[in-house]
Order: C-alpha cells, then structure tokens, then sequence
C-alpha cells in the first residue's frame, strides 16, 4: 500500500496577510528569534524609506512635468500656464498707497488672485480602490486641498514671477512743455498675471500620496519656464514670444520635502498602556490600513539648518517629544536623499 501525503494546514504568505493583517504585521515587527531584526512585512525596516525615481520634463505640452515613483507609487504632474487680465480681476486695482492691500505685510497674491491651482486625479484605475469614471473621492479632495495650503503657506513661488507688468511710453519734452506741467516719470504697472494649473495624475499608488505628490510638484515647479511676456498697447492684448532662449524660470524659496510617518501598536484596538509600538517611514498602503495615527512634517534643509514648515499629525496619542525627535531626523535624511533629485 502506497501512503497518501497529509494535507498541510499552512497558508501562504498573502492569505495570512488577508486573514490577519494585524498579527501578520506584528510577527514581522516582533520577530521571536532576538538574532533576528525588526522587518517590515514589505522587506524595509521601520526607519526605511522606498527608493525615490524622479524624471522632469517629460511632458512637452506643459510648461513644466516630472514624473515621480516611490516605490509602487507613482504620480505625473504637469503646471499649465494661463495669463490673467488684471482688469478682470473684480478685486484688484492699482494703488500706490501704502494702505492697499497689496502694501501690507505678509500680503500673499497668488492666494488672494488664485494664481496657484493644484488638482490631483486619483479616478484613473491606480488601485483596486480608484476606478476610472469615479467622481472626485474624499481623499482626492483633501490631497488638493492640502497641497494647495502648503504651497501658500511655504510662499515657494515668489509673487513677482507670476505678474506681467507694462511700461507705458513717457510724454516727449514738446508734450510736457505745451501742458505746461511739471516732469513726473511714469511708473510701470501690472497688466496681467500668470495662472499656473497644477494636474497631478496618479498612474498607481501604493500607500503615502501626500509625499509623492507634493515632491512631483515640487519638481515640476523647478522645472516651469514661462515665455516671455508683455502687453501689446495698440492691440490691447497680452503676446507671448515663441523663443525658448527667452523664457524665464520661476525663482523658488527654498527645497521643501514631505515626510509622512505612520505609528503601528502591538496590540490592536488598545490604548493607553500600550507602550510598544514602531514608527513605520513611508508606509505602502497594507501598512496604513492597520495604523490610525500618522504624521506629516515638512521640512526645508537648503540653509543647513532644518526648517520645519509643516506639521500635521492626525489620531492616536502614543507620539511624544521623543518621537517627535526621531521624526524629524527621519525628515533630515529623507531631505538629504531627495533633494539631489529635485533639484536636478
């Protein structure tokens, strides 16, 4: 007689994961061996990021693309550049004096003009969770919404470059000495302004968004040239040269990154005397379903010294000063990392 193989009760390795996720993760967290180290069930440690891939200037419609990849993350972004009559703008005027709006300080026109206008599409089939046709989900919404805040409060795109202004022709001395008036000179005025419509297109995701887009658009920003521009007095209208050697580059403050942490605790669905958990680096999307407590810094290294210009932290109550410091040498070298590739 021939004995048959008995059936094995194990379960691959994606069944599990399904199954349950929690205790999946943790046995990867926590492994029982001490010789072993703490893993991530992705291969990464807790403190490790995902290799960043960024490519600029792939979208010839545009005045400025990058496409950036983090992982299985991946996000095109193209700035459209559309020009703004001043004298459409219902709230604007010119006023020279020092009580206008425009004089006081911590004015921010481009917010006050909407001259800075990021969309993000996630309905393009990226994930299972995203399908194509979908109407905007709330995710979406709040992506833009964020991106749009950080890139008013950052003021990374100076005012100046996005104003086309207009030097009216000066009265001949003949003129000025028949109207028997005194000599003033004639000061320039802004005739138009500059709209930049940022698309940011999610190709696929796989967990933190928000970093990845804010880093295509912070590269495609790098990488706008805008054709010169100037107003035409006798057509009344804005033209635009057709040579590239003309064209400007938009003058940038600063390099700031977007680091996103995710705080993942042992035991699940408990709070308070739970004191073993792990700070999780660029979580892939398995890892942010098991988390409710994540943190956003974004931080600014170009001056040497760390600048912080954005901390957003959402549920849970397990980080401290502690991990707060750990965060930010996180963002530190997360910055080091990524800023030859945006600024390049």
């Amino acid at each position: 007689m021939t004995s048959t193989a008995q059936p094995t009760l194990s379960f691959p390795r994606e069944t599990f994961a399904k199954l349950s996720p929690h205790p999946y993760l943790l046995a990867h967290l926590q492994p029982n061996s001490p010789t072993n180290s703490s893993k991530r069930a992705n291969g990464r440690s807790p403190a490790q990021f995902r290799t960043p891939h960024i490519n600029t200037g792939s979208l010839t419609h545009a005045e400025g693309s990058a496409v950036v990849r983090i992982g299985d993350t991946a996000v095109v972004c193209g700035v459209r550049g559309e020009i703004l009559l001043a004298s459409n703008v219902g709230t604007y005027r010119v006023d020279k004096s020092t009580t206008a709006p425009s004089s006081l300080p911590g004015y921010n026109e481009a917010k006050e003009l909407d001259l800075l206008v990021p969309n993000i599409e996630l309905a393009t089939g990226c994930s299972p969770t995203f399908l194509p046709g979908q109407p905007p989900t709330t995710l979406a919404q709040s992506l833009s919404t964020r991106i749009y805040s950080l890139l008013h409060s950052s003021r990374m795109v100076d005012d100046e470059d996005l104003r086309i202004w207009y030097q009216p022709p000066d009265l001949s001395e003949q003129e000025k000495m028949e109207d028997d008036e005194e000599s003033e000179s004639i000061e320039p005025e802004v005739k138009a302004f500059w709209t930049l419509y940022i698309d940011i297109l999610f190709i696929s995701l796989d967990g933190n968004p928000f970093d990845a887009a804010w880093a295509a658009v912070v590269s495609a920003l790098r990488n706008v040239r805008l054709p010169k521009a100037h107003w035409d007095a006798d057509r009344e209208m804005i033209l635009c040269d057709d040579e590239v050697s003309l064209s400007k580059r938009l003058t940038l403050r600063g390099l700031p990154v977007s680091v996103t942490s995710l705080v993942f605790r042992a035991k699940e669905q408990k709070r308070g005397d739970d004191k073993k958990f792990w700070v999780l680096a660029d979580p892939d999307t398995f890892e942010e379903g098991l988390c409710d407590e994540s943190i956003t810094m974004v931080i600014d290294c170009e001056e040497g010294k760390p600048k912080i210009l954005g901390l957003s932290k959402v549920g849970g109550t397990t980080v401290g000063k502690d991990e707060m410091r750990h965060i930010l040498e996180l963002a530190e070298s997360r910055w080091h990392e990524l800023s030859p590739l945006l600024s390049g």
